[in-house]
């Protein structure tokens, strides 16, 4: 390839840390330089309505839609999305196969003077944008207050300070990237609080057919990461999982197995399903498509409207 690669990228600071990753990730493995691998901010609709549910205003689409279109009119070679926060079915003529190693997974706590969960006191007001933790954490703790919350990771933290939250839920991985770790009140294991899928996981789009690109992107991919995205990812598509739908997700490969478990709450969380299966790692796609299956059944679709 002659030409630059560029790469498009929510402008937030943690998007652009990603974005970085993966053109480091480039210039690492293959013979382009630094000036030949551009990074281009791009605003996504996400972005814009800052004060209420991405379900009432279009859904998941809303953080990658904007940055689809700059990749489908060749505007850009190559988008760098945060995977959990894709929808779960693929935009016709984009290719999402190469991921870059998964950082940390895990759900943390953030709460004035150091606060875990269980030191909160009744009534407490919990920050979050997701019905999917506001669930799991009733479930833990019934008598806690959950209120909407949305903005850059700074931005909420800001929130909590000023008073207007008791605490916040966030994923360790964005903590991790933009150094905020000292804040952290409590870090939840995947089995206290199961992720969203393809939590932690930046994900590297490009267009079908863009052989040269697609060439690039094969040897930055990380593989287990890769068989973990599809497992997780391959659930959501059998629920029809979007925004509104409440679905936890973990995978773990160990030796040549690989150990998923998944949750999917109803409407209201009021009732919660959940299913844990092992298998070959080989059959990850599979295994997704299985577990997805047997959580929609136990459901009953009494997850849809």
């Amino acid at each position: 390839m002659s030409k630059k690669i560029i790469i498009g990228s929510r402008g937030s600071k943690l998007a652009m840390l990603y974005a970085e990753k993966a053109k480091d990730k480039i210039i690492k493995t293959t013979d382009f330089s630094d000036e030949d691998v551009v990074i281009k901010k791009i605003t996504t609709k996400g972005d814009e309505f800052q004060n209420v549910r991405l379900s009432e205003v279009g859904g998941k689409g809303l953080f990658s839609s904007n940055i689809e279109k700059e990749l489908q009119d060749k505007n850009i070679d190559v988008a760098v999305h945060a995977l959990k926060d894709m929808p779960a079915l693929e935009t016709k003529g984009l290719k999402t196969d190469s991921f870059l190693e998964r950082n940390d997974p895990r759900e943390i706590l953030i709460t004035m003077n150091k606060r875990k969960l269980s030191e909160l006191k009744k009534n407490s007001i919990i920050g979050t944008s997701s019905f999917r933790r506001e669930y799991q954490i009733k479930k833990i703790r019934s008598d806690l207050e959950c209120k909407l919350i949305r903005g850059n990771v700074d931005t909420r933290i800001k929130k909590l300070k000023d008073g207007i939250y008791d605490a916040i839920i966030l994923s360790y991985a964005g903590i991790k990237f933009l150094n905020f770790d000292d804040e952290i009140s409590e870090i939840f294991s995947p089995e206290q609080v199961i992720p969203s899928a393809g939590q932690g996981i930046i994900a590297l789009q490009c267009r079908e057919g863009d052989e040269e690109i697609i060439s690039v992107l094969k040897k930055i991919n990380h593989n287990e990461t890769f068989m973990r995205a599809h497992v997780e990812r391959n659930i959501l598509k059998v629920l029809e999982g979007d925004c509104e739908t409440a679905v936890g997700a973990h995978s773990i490969i160990k030796d040549d197995k690989i150990i998923v478990e998944a949750e999917l709450f109803s409407l209201d969380g009021t009732k919660r399903f959940y299913e844990k299966k092992t298998g070959k790692a080989e059959d990850f796609s599979q295994i997704g498509r299985e577990l997805g299956q047997i959580l929609k059944t136990k459901s009953n679709n009494s997850y849809k409207r």
